[in-house]
């Protein structure tokens, strides 16, 4: 078994129970690392393959936190990066001349927030591409919060307990911050103080950013249509790597009409920015986005199971991980 196929085993299995109804408070099963240390001294097979190249060819910005990285990919854009998690997760800071609009809050193993204010000074309005974990970790810290209305980002802005597992060595590359809880690990409960909606406009004072729902993913997921200057923020509704419509709340045939409205965004587009691994792509992603899981679809391209209730379906540019049909 090759190690990327089994980090994608590992991977969804963990997506599964991540994506599955949480419990408020319930009580933690999975054990932590004990210390720092003794995550720092654990490599697994993902961590070896990173840095990835493609961050050499982007501009990096120095922040005083070790473990985010930012990227400026655009001006006034930039992609916090959190290498040392086996998720990946990126974030996206965009800046207007009067708002900013912060896309996701990462895990919440680090203080986001100090490091946004070394970025800029400007009221920062956090947006959720979608409300998984992985996406929403930090947004406790922030006082204006915004997604989809929908009850799915409501039941979520509960916090979620029991993700020590999240921490645990093997999804570690390094040590994690010194001041950092991880027998505690929980996404802290967070507060929705905006509803926002399809084809709705946030003006950031020269920058202006629609709204474009794309549940499929998950029942809140969103992307983020910058116009003017070719830019699309798609959260996980694409990203370089396998792309998962799998487990609670996910819905292939819903994803499916999201791909194609994006798919027939491509004109407008230059860079497609994704949620995860590594910031910028070519608008023609959006493209085979679309044709390739409309065959997984059709049938034209053959799943084979993986893991329990997951088909894997490899296109000729694209993996997807669907739930299997009952």
């Amino acid at each position: 078994m090759s190690d990327v196929f089994r980090r994608t085993l590992v991977r969804i299995g963990c997506l599964i129970a991540l994506l599955a109804p949480v419990q408020p408070h319930a009580q933690p099963q999975s054990q932590a690392p004990s210390s720092p240390l003794e995550s720092a001294l654990v490599q697994p097979d993902w961590c070896r393959a990173l840095p990835r190249p493609g961050y050499k060819t982007l501009e990096r910005v120095a922040v005083r936190d070790p473990w985010l990285e930012v990227y400026r990919v655009s001006p006034g854009v930039f992609a916090i990066y959190e290498p040392h998690q086996w998720q990946e997760a990126i974030q996206y800071l965009i800046l207007g001349s009067r708002q900013a609009v912060l896309l996701d809050t990462g895990m919440g193993i680090t203080d986001l927030k100090s490091l946004v204010r070394e970025l800029t000074p400007l009221p920062i309005l956090v947006v959720n591409s979608h409300t998984h974990m992985d996406h929403t970790g930090n947004n406790w810290q922030f006082d204006q919060v915004a997604t989809l209305d929908s009850e799915y980002s409501r039941h979520n802005s509960l916090g979620a307990d029991n993700l020590r597992g999240e921490v645990s060595p093997e999804k570690l590359c390094g040590a994690l911050p010194s001041r950092f809880d991880a027998a505690g690990y929980r996404t802290r409960p967070w507060k929705i103080t905006r509803t926002i909606h399809d084809g709705e406009k946030l003006d950031l004072g020269g920058r202006v950013l629609t709204v474009i729902a794309t549940p499929g993913h998950a029942p809140d997921s969103l992307c983020l249509l910058d116009r003017a200057h070719g830019l699309l923020f798609t959260g996980d509704t694409y990203y370089p790597g396998p792309i998962y419509v799998l487990g609670e709340g996910s819905s292939p045939s819903a994803y499916l009409a999201s791909v194609h409205r994006l798919a027939a965004l491509a004109p407008a587009v230059k860079t497609v920015l994704g949620g995860h691994n590594f910031p910028v792509a070519s608008s023609n992603v959006l493209t085979h986005l679309a044709s390739e899981f409309a065959a997984t679809q059709s049938g034209e391209i053959k799943g084979q199971p993986v893991g329990e209730g997951a088909l894997q379906f490899q296109g000729p540019t694209l993996t997807f991980f669907i739930t299997a049909r009952q």
